[in-house]
């Protein structure tokens, strides 16, 4: 058998085995499959191929509704910075929320504002409030279902969240607070001047963040209990992070990532705490996130990613569903901080991930169990991550991640032919500098 026949015997063979694992959305009927097999994990990790498909955000939002529903999950963690704290008090219909979704959206300005300020976001916030408005009284035990962004970009607007609520709780940590603000004054709210005098020229703020953190735990144990401390307990975490990951990102490497990633799980795991015994949440983030590194090529790098640190920690019980399409349209842009657009997915690559599960599915939308797979998928392949920056005439050379998909995901959700979202009109601000593009 010469390579050739060698290779194709091989791609036959994990189509046949995907053929035979594939299970039919039909709609999304066949979802409760999926909701049977989380079973009694406290942890749901939904992924996405990218930020800006409708279809992504629908399922997630119906599996997530189910989980709800069904197996009591109460907290939603997204990729998305702080601020959505805003929807959090909307759909818990705090006394001072907004009078509806879209205006609890209000402060996603920062680009990509596509990502949570869209209609698909807007449907579920509202399903959110009404669910919690029908199943919590005042006497009930039951906590209300949170929406938490549980991201590190929000820096500045952390810190003024800090002082505005130190200054109304007359905290005697305000006089830190703002020597830490004071601190950053210099850069303007420039977060690459910031990382270029603290990453290169050694002038961070980093002690005063430090200091302010240790004030802001102890009077955390001192006063327990309340959302709003939970709030300026995570901005605090926040501005914590964000320092750190601007003063790495100029360095280059993984540092930076890996800063960002081990934030989102610190915030989530403090949420859970916040939330009790009862804590059970889901996370909305992208695959890069959600996905275990070590079944990529980020291990080689010296990568982590939220997926792995979950599934590290002995405490919790995690399922991963990654998220993917054959083709159809993404809202992206050319580059950071350019006009956003509708643009064109291509088929996926011959012989990616993509490929295999449209030619197992005949074209169909439909899940697979991943932990049911045989050695034959532990094979590893590429598997198409698009971000926030996209060019599709590009993405062959850089937008698939070799993976090892039987040990990267528990479970699959292709969707073979999507459409792209369709964003709120916000106010957007000056877009700073690229990060990440995922």
């Amino acid at each position: 058998m010469n390579s050739n026949d060698s290779q194709s015997s091989e791609q036959n063979a994990y189509v046949k085995e995907l053929n035979a694992l594939f299970i039919p959305l039909d709609g999304m009927e066949n979802l409760d499959r999926m909701v049977d097999a989380i079973g009694d994990a406290d942890i749901v990790l939904l992924g996405e191929a990218s930020h800006g498909t409708a279809d992504f955000y629908r399922y997630r939002a119906e599996l997530s509704k189910r989980l709800i529903a069904s197996k009591g999950f109460n907290i939603i963690g997204v990729e998305g910075d702080w601020p959505a704290y805003r929807l959090n008090r909307y759909v818990k219909g705090m006394s001072g929320s907004d009078s509806s979704a879209s205006d609890a959206l209000g402060d996603f300005t920062r680009w990509p504002t596509w990502m949570w300020a869209n209609t698909d976001i807007c449907d579920f916030a509202e399903w959110l409030k009404e669910h919690n408005a029908a199943n919590h009284t005042e006497s009930s035990e039951r906590p209300k279902v949170g929406f938490y962004g549980i991201d590190m970009y929000s820096l500045w607007e952390s810190m003024e969240a800090i002082i505005g609520y130190l200054e109304e709780t007359k905290s005697p940590q305000l006089e830190q607070a703002r020597r830490t603000y004071a601190c950053f004054d210099p850069y303007s709210k420039d977060h690459q001047s910031y990382g270029i005098a603290a990453g290169l020229l050694s002038e961070s703020c980093e002690n005063e963040v430090v200091e302010l953190l240790k004030q802001m735990q102890n009077r955390r144990m001192a006063h327990p209990g309340s959302e709003e401390e939970l709030n300026a307990e995570v901005n605090m975490l926040v501005t914590s992070s964000s320092e750190a990951y601007y003063r790495t990102m100029v360095r280059g490497g993984p540092e930076s990532w890996n800063v960002r990633d081990k934030h989102m799980v610190e915030s989530l795991k403090r949420i859970m705490s916040f939330y009790g015994k009862s804590a059970k949440a889901i996370v909305w983030e992208h695959n890069t996130h959600i996905g275990d590194a070590r079944a990529t090529d980020m291990i080689q790098d010296g990568m982590v990613n939220v997926g792995q640190l979950l599934r590290e920690d002995p405490e919790h019980r995690v399922f991963a569903v990654g998220f993917g399409t054959y083709q159809g349209e993404v809202l992206a842009g050319r580059a950071w901080g350019d006009p956003v657009e509708k643009m064109i997915v291509p088929p996926g690559e011959p012989g990616s991930w993509e490929d295999y599960m449209h030619r197992a599915g005949e074209g169909r939308d439909g899940l697979v169990m991943l932990s049911d797979a045989s050695s034959v998928l532990h094979k590893v392949i590429g598997h198409r991550a698009i971000g926030v920056v996209y060019n599709p005439d590009h993405e062959r050379y850089g937008n698939y991640v070799p993976s090892n998909m039987a040990d990267r995901y528990d479970a699959f959700i292709h969707i073979d032919r999507t459409s792209a979202l369709q964003p709120l009109q916000v106010h957007q601000p000056v877009a700073i500098e690229a990060l990440f593009s995922t």
